[in-house]
């Protein structure tokens, strides 16, 4: 019998996946796609998975959800390999899948840590962006149900936790009294003493709270690796982009951060090409990886999405865009090797993957002892790098 669920895009897609293999579990022969629609080209991966699963598995019902099968359902219908469509708001729905003997959403055979999904939607307007049309606005899970979420991965043994969402700062408007992410944190580092480590996924920086800033610089089991939605690094293309934030504003939050914890890891999301940008406005981008000591990476080669605002504006050129990206997938390879010597010979508490690579809390890769059981945390003292691995 096959079952099988395959995940493409965020954190977030990753979770609510775990939660439909779970759902599964005594299911005919089903094959899930989760599809993803950042970006053009994830669409065009998704639909090249959907054809190659079809493939492998020709007896299987196949069914897509996630994002892209959301936004362009209609088209994902007419794909001859696809059975079903299942929009975002109702892929967690059990009246989809066939209901097992489940284990709590989030864990997964592949995965040592585990993901929960605190939020939903978003409610910005950022001009690239066609996620909001795929999610709806942002909603909140009530802390209580975070709380009966986590406890039963704990009870399983699980070392680390990520919350995941579309907009994870915004987490609360929504709910009564409009608490700030950092009161939920709070909430489950007192609630579970004995969770050894907190993660959080993609942050917003103008969303972080006074809170959860001090329990980012502050909190040892909340990890020291923050990713931020910084998109760019030139003032007029975030205000092209309707982003709230602007470059001295990040390169501010960043140095606030590492005067009080200097082990943080910073990650960003940036984006190259974005209509409208010129060569000075893309040297911006090249320079705040420096600026913000950017180590961990996600560069995006804009394109546009059909229904956007920036699909309209004037667009640089693909082959200028390619090169763009390169060049700053360059600037964070050259930022992240050089921050890679300096953990050279200090000791890392690290959660170690089934693969034999597990990562510090910062996380930054590391290569584990021959036999050290997934899902522990164990110590490594690394004195060379390989391929970008601590050994």
């Amino acid at each position: 019998m096959t079952t099988q669920v395959v995940s493409l895009g965020c954190r977030l897609n990753i979770a609510e996946s775990e939660t439909i293999r779970a759902m599964l579990q005594d299911a005919p022969a089903t094959v899930v796609v989760n599809s993803c629609a950042v970006t053009a080209e994830a669409v065009r991966q998704s639909r090249r998975a959907i054809r190659r699963l079809r493939r492998e598995h020709p007896e299987a019902r196949l069914v897509v959800t996630g994002c892209a099968a959301t936004i362009e359902q209609a088209s994902f219908a007419q794909m001859p390999e696809v059975d079903a469509v299942v929009p975002n708001a109702e892929k967690l729905l059990a009246r989809h899948w066939t209901q097992g003997n489940a284990k709590p959403a989030g864990i997964s055979e592949r995965h040592t840590r585990s993901f929960v999904p605190v939020q939903n939607g978003c409610d910005h307007a950022c001009t690239f962006c066609i996620i909001p049309q795929g999610r709806g606005p942002s909603m909140s899970l009530p802390v209580v149900d975070v709380l009966r979420a986590i406890e039963p991965h704990l009870n399983l043994g699980v070392a680390e936790v990520v919350l995941t969402g579309v907009d994870v700062t915004s987490w609360g408007a929504d709910l009564p009294g409009a608490p700030k992410l950092g009161d939920l944190v709070t909430a489950i580092l007192a609630t579970f003493p004995s969770l050894p480590r907190l993660r959080l996924s993609s942050l917003d920086g103008v969303e972080i709270d006074p809170l959860l800033l001090d329990l980012i610089c502050g909190e040892a089991r909340l990890m020291p690796h923050i990713h931020l939605s910084l998109q760019s690094g030139d003032d007029m293309i975030l205000k092209r982009m309707k982003r709230r934030h602007t470059r001295a504003q990040a390169i501010g939050l960043v140095q606030q951060i590492k005067a009080r914890r200097p082990d943080v890891a910073i990650g960003a999301d940036l984006i190259a090409g974005f209509p409208t940008e010129t060569p000075e406005m893309h040297a911006n981008n090249l320079s705040i990886v420096r600026e913000c000591d950017v180590v961990h990476g996600h560069i995006f080669p804009y394109s546009p999405r059909p229904g956007t605002p920036a699909a309209k504006m004037p667009q640089v050129a693909p082959p200028l865009i390619k090169e763009r990206a390169s060049q700053l997938r360059a600037a964070v390879a050259n930022q992240r090797s050089q921050w890679l010597q300096t953990l050279l010979g200090q000791p890392a508490t690290v959660l170690a993957e089934r693969d034999g690579t597990g990562h510090a809390g910062h996380f930054a890769s590391y290569r584990t002892a021959p036999g050290t059981v997934p899902g522990s945390l164990v110590t490594c003292t690394p004195t060379k790098i390989i391929e970008g691995i601590l050994e």
